[in-house]
């Protein structure tokens, strides 16, 4: 098989890591310069980003490029060990892949990060396959997750776009929905079906009756289809868009100069949408466990509960000592004072240096609104 000037052989499966976003419901945890994709959320002693990382570096034969902002481009750096500068890029070792990061300019929604690193993956390999996998989810079963790139991968050589969409497990109104038709009949992709439509974030009776029908999964946002088709639709929907991407591949040095002038958008309207009504995507079911850790709530699921001789349905993550007395929760902590509980039941407690956090645990979505009067009232250093 030939192989590209960067050693990688044609047609190999890159993964793109969008690595962006604050994590406002995790305030205060989640900062705008150190936002949750940077911290351990699983007690796991790696990163959500690091995490990500790893779980794709086996399936990453080309490589992986993670694309974030110049806010975060140092702390991306230190965590996958890689040098200062550009165009450095982690070695690829055993069982791992090479390493590199996109730095943007300013954040412009998805499309523009994903399709970015898909046209740099272009210029080096014509016929590689892309998959974009977020750097801030947490997944389990990493062979099930494995099987399921795999089979979207096979799809997308037949130059289809594919999703792979979340089996839901519950009436969820913070997610969109995929709506899968027929079955299709491709090799090494037993489950693939061709996707009907994508919707938007439903309401309550809405969601339960996409339940219903067993036809709907989640949009976790995981794309993969060969780099050129991916440039190729957006050039049909934003064809602007597409050759400025294609053009900051050519020629790295014009980024502070193009990059304002690409849409502003998330790549499922610039692409996905357009693309499913006209009958050209797919969707794998994940047979994995997938968390977006969108609050403390999913947190609260994620952390392990103490040892038994403790308080049924205690959580803890960080190091500091918790005491209880008829009292449970979840306790997050980053500094080393104790933390006492009397007599409450299924709260959150978020104790940082500058920060303390107390919710009821099912109030919390509304953390963002706290986020929100913080920056009304000029506390930005706490953001």
């Amino acid at each position: 098989m030939p192989e590209t000037a960067a050693g990688a052989p044609t047609g190999a499966f890159w993964a793109i890591v969008p690595a962006g976003g604050a994590g406002t419901r995790l305030w205060p945890l989640s900062r705008r310069d150190h936002p949750k994709f940077l911290l351990d959320l699983t007690g796991s002693g790696a990163s959500l980003l690091q995490d990500t990382v790893e779980r794709l570096a086996p399936l990453a034969t080309g490589g992986i490029l993670v694309v974030t902002g110049s806010r975060h481009n140092a702390a991306v750096r230190a965590q996958l060990g890689l040098a200062e500068a550009p165009t450095a890029q982690r070695d690829a070792g055993a069982g791992s892949a090479p390493v590199r990061v996109l730095a943007e300019p300013s954040p412009r929604d998805s499309m523009p990060a994903i399709c970015w690193a898909a046209a740099v993956v272009e210029r080096l390999d014509p016929d590689a396959v892309v998959g974009s996998f977020a750097a801030d989810h947490v997944i389990g079963e990493p062979a099930l997750f494995d099987a399921c790139v795999r089979e979207a991968i096979a799809v997308a050589q037949t130059g289809a776009l594919v999703t792979i969409g979340i089996t839901p497990t519950h009436a969820a109104t913070g997610f969109g929905y995929i709506r899968a038709g027929a079955a299709l009949a491709v090799p090494g992709a037993p489950s693939a079906h061709a996707v009907a439509e994508f919707v938007e974030k439903p309401d309550q009776a809405t969601a339960q009756a996409y339940l219903d029908t067993g036809e709907f999964s989640w949009n976790a946002g995981m794309f993969v289809a060969r780099a050129r088709v991916l440039l190729d639709l957006l050039a049909e929907y934003d064809p602007q868009a597409a050759a400025t991407l294609r053009a900051l591949a050519r020629d790295p040095e014009r980024l502070a100069d193009l990059w304002p002038t690409i849409t502003k958008t998330p790549v499922d309207l610039a692409i996905a949408e357009p693309a499913a009504a006209a009958g050209r995507v797919a969707v794998i079911p994940a047979t994995f466990g997938w968390d977006d850790v969108g609050g403390f709530d999913a947190l609260a699921a994620l952390v392990p509960e103490q040892a038994p001789q403790t308080t049924p349905g205690l959580r803890v993550l960080g190091d500091a000592e918790v005491l209880t007395v008829d009292a449970n929760g979840l306790v997050a902590t980053t500094t080393d004072r104790v933390v006492a509980l009397i007599g409450v039941h299924d709260l959150v407690v978020v104790d940082t240096p500058d920060a303390l956090l107390i919710l009821d645990r099912a109030r919390a979505q509304q953390v963002k609104a706290i986020v929100d009067d913080l920056a009304a009232h000029g506390h930005t250093e706490l953001l």
